[in-house]
């Protein structure tokens, strides 16, 4: 009886109209992938960049983090924590509510945050650019000081313990969720640090990760010392 039941869904699936079947399907995918709208994501961002800036570069030396050029998906999961107030932030408590920001706004301003480039070497400019469009590339330029370290040490440190998930040179990986780290205020990145030693913040979203328990205060200086130069080519 039991082969039976299982069987006969099976039987009757390998029945239906191709047609159908394939419209059954296509209804399930568009429930998950939800259209994103970036005219409304650039729209938001002009609330965000009161912080974070026009091109959410962030602002005052890591007080506000560099945001562009993060995956859609992890900036989506950290607005979810500041929702819920698992991650807490008191600057995001205005704005991080279903009022604010509703579903398919975060969908909207990840996707256009996520779609901004900035580079870390000023280019070279044509002759013909005025002042002001000088300007606006520069904006768009961000390097983040080099800090005292031992950056080959910094680097082997990264290497061992970071780069599987953080990728080559702190990049961050495509398709995965993971924030790049080169590029980012080193200021930042160390305020997250202590978070995660002290249990204030969970990395990679596990309470009991205990990566940064066993670093020394040198180790620390030397992998962010690698990190502040990982992009400055």
């Amino acid at each position: 009886m039991s082969m039976q039941r299982s069987f006969f869904p099976l039987f009757v699936l390998l029945l239906l109209p191709g047609a159908f079947f394939y419209g059954v399907l296509s209804a399930k995918a568009d429930q998950q992938e939800p259209e994103i709208d970036l005219e409304l994501g650039a729209e938001i961002n002009e609330t965000c960049a009161g912080c974070h800036g026009e091109f959410a570069e962030g602002g005052k030396k890591g007080e506000y983090p560099r945001l562009a050029g993060l995956p859609a998906e992890y900036l989506q999961k950290q607005i979810q924590l500041f929702k819920s107030s698992e991650r807490l932030n008191i600057p995001m408590k205005p704005y991080a509510n279903d009022r604010e920001l509703p579903d398919d706004d975060i969908y909207a301003v990840t996707a256009y945050i996520e779609s901004i480039q900035l580079k870390s070497i000023m280019p070279e400019f044509a002759e013909n650019l005025s002042a002001y469009e000088k300007l606006l590339i520069a904006k768009r330029v961000i390097n983040i000081p080099r800090i005292e370290g031992d950056i080959k040490v910094g680097e082997k440190i990264y290497n061992k313990d970071c780069k599987i998930c953080h990728g080559k040179e702190g990049k961050g990986k495509k398709n995965t969720g993971t924030p790049r780290l080169s590029g980012q205020y080193s200021q930042y990145l160390l305020k997250q640090i202590k978070a995660y030693k002290a249990k204030k913040r969970h990395h990679d979203y596990d309470i009991e990760d205990d990566i940064f328990d066993n670093y020394t205060q040198k180790q620390l200086q030397d992998l962010l010392a690698y990190l502040s130069v990982a992009d400055d080519h």
